[in-house]
């Protein structure tokens, strides 16, 4: 991609926008998660956001590493340590948050992961992308640009 090319750009403001809609879409399927599992590091503040909008204390981060720039990427994304132990998750309905699903390998990846270990597993996304592998059951709005997050400012000198 190249930097000239058109972005998407998200605000703090939309960042609470986004989890209330998806929070809303959540109730109105009618699914009630037991748990949030936030995709570090991007999905980490759509998995708090939603764990208040939805009333769910009970949260779990799992770490997956993929990008490392601006549409560059590892040949296959990697969970990195500490890998979660799921234990005791079987009856678990478990609702998988990340702040994008781009090529949707990393969401394939987790989902792979807790496949068989808890009862049901959905996904919500701030944003998705035409190309994912992983169709999204929640979704706050669809783009094929690059995203520019509030949270992902420059790293300081």
């Amino acid at each position: 991609m190249s930097v000239a090319t058109e972005r998407e750009r998200m605000t703090w403001p939309d960042l609470g926008d986004g989890a209330r809609e998806l929070a809303a879409q959540v109730v109105a399927d009618g699914w009630e998660p037991d748990l949030i599992l936030g995709i570090a590091r991007g999905g980490l503040l759509t998995a708090g956001a939603l764990s208040y909008a939805l009333e769910i204390k009970n949260t779990f981060t799992i770490n997956v590493e993929f990008y490392t720039g601006i549409d560059e990427r590892l040949p296959v994304p990697m969970l990195l340590p500490p890998v979660p132990d799921p234990v005791d998750l079987h009856d678990q309905r478990v609702l998988i948050a990340d702040d994008v699903a781009d090529t949707g390998q990393t969401l394939a990846l987790v989902k792979d992961f807790i496949a068989g270990k808890v009862r049901e597993a959905r996904v919500a996304v701030l944003y998705e992308k035409p190309r994912s592998i992983v169709n999204c059951e929640y979704v706050w709005r669809r783009t094929d640009r690059w995203i520019d997050f509030p949270w992902s400012a420059p790293p300081l000198p």
